[in-house]
């Protein structure tokens, strides 16, 4: 079973996707997921320009020596570009590998660990009425589980809270800028727990609930939240320092019993080291489409359940359907699985990518289709060209650049 072809395809269907659609001398095809976004075509040129010409006529079987062959021998090892490119090409393969197995993939990493996986949905509001009626909708939605980002008093706009009057800027050439967002932390810091407060009188103790803190915090500022939020018992605090510093966990994790999510913004399992080693973190975050693909993934939640860490696979809308399926068929393997962050695509999205996993009763099913269970339809990708486009950046008030 030889490679005969490796194409890139870029579309927009209201958001930018890359996926690489690999075939074999069988007539086998699989799909990846390689979506960078913000620098999508920085990930298609690395997969047109470098990693397609490597492919061609390779045993498509051979998924873990391909996996090594294009990390270590690039030389250049990491990095977001290159690890989405590895990841799409090995989701591809594992792909390929499970329809000619006859089995959906879920089968071929050892079966099911349990009957679905545990999703979370997004709630937001610009104040706190608004947020309590957006978590009845998403409850109402089937949801079990809800992630709750609020407004901030004097602030106009804020990560996780939807905006639909924000628009980007344009450069002098047409080109579009990232839209610029303002924050104030001590505002922050004293609106959340009056926020979590009202979720939980409102709706009890037992719905679980998360909060993302989007890496605006210092060490010490995180350690305050974690601790002012524990009275309301939170499923995990995510992302709420940089991620790059693991040494910052270990100020956090010596003030505050809330669980710690990190690692979105990782792209391989050599990320985590002491955070794992030192369990620092409950939860990991890295996306199969950025760190690496299913074999990617799988090395890095096997060393969590070493260090007693669990999943809490990346899952934003601008992961294509192609990457939430392979992240579902993880879910439903792994022994460790926390939970699934579950965003639903546009009804554009879902003309170009026909996945055939299901969301009931709070969770996530994956179809019993060979592979992966996700077909891309090329006719309707080439119907939604590439539009550029950037995740916003952020701002205190002094005008300091800050993380977004």
């Amino acid at each position: 079973m030889r490679i005969i072809a490796a194409d890139t395809v870029v579309t927009g269907p209201g958001r930018n996707f890359v996926t690489l659609r690999i075939t074999t001398d069988d007539g086998l095809t699989g799909v990846g997921d390689a979506t960078l976004n913000g620098r999508e075509l920085a990930v298609a040129s690395y997969l047109r320009d470098h990693v397609a010409p490597l492919l061609t006529g390779r045993d498509a079987g051979r998924i873990e020596d391909t996996w090594q062959y294009l990390y270590r021998g690039a030389y250049w090892r990491r990095g977001p570009v290159t690890m989405a490119a590895v990841a799409a090409v090995d989701t591809a393969l594992w792909d390929i590998k499970a329809k000619a197995a006859g089995m959906p993939l879920y089968q071929l990493l050892g079966g099911a660990s349990r009957t679905g996986a545990l999703a979370y949905g997004h709630a937001s509001g610009r104040d706190i009425p608004e947020i309590l009626d957006s978590v009845r909708a998403v409850r109402a939605e089937g949801y079990r589980a809800v992630r709750v980002q609020s407004g901030v008093p004097g602030l106009d706009s804020v990560y996780g809270v939807d905006d639909p009057t924000r628009t980007a800027g344009t450069a002098s050439g047409g080109h579009p800028r990232p839209h610029e967002e303002t924050w104030d932390t001590a505002a922050y810091l004293r609106h959340i727990p009056r926020v979590f407060e009202a979720v939980r009188a409102e709706f009890g103790p037992e719905l679980p609930l998360l909060h993302d803190g989007h890496h605006r915090l210092t060490p010490i500022q995180a350690a305050r939240l974690g601790k002012d939020l524990e009275p309301y018992d939170l499923f995990w605090l995510e992302d709420a320092t940089p991620a790059e510093d693991p040494t910052a966990l270990r100020l956090v994790r010596g003030h505050t019993t809330t669980p710690l999510a990190l690692g979105e913004v990782f792209n391989s399992v050599y990320d985590y080291g002491p955070l794992l080693s030192e369990r620092l973190i409950d939860f990991v975050r890295s996306a199969v489409t950025h760190a690496g693909g299913v074999t990617g993934l799988r090395k890095l939640l096997d060393l969590a359940a070493v260090h007693g860490a669990r999943s809490g696979i990346h899952g934003p809308a601008d992961i294509s359907p192609v990457g939430m399926a392979a992240a579902v068929h993880l879910d439903l393997a792994v022994h460790n699985f926390g939970i699934q962050e579950y965003t639903r695509h546009t009804a554009e999205t879902l003309e170009v990518f026909r996945p055939s996993y299901t969301f009931e009763g709070g969770a996530l099913h994956p179809s019993e289709q060979p592979g992966l269970g996700v077909d891309l339809d090329a006719e309707a990708a080439a119907r939604f060209p590439y539009e550029p486009a950037y995740l916003p950046v952020n701002r205190l008030l002094d005008g300091t650049l800050h993380d977004w």
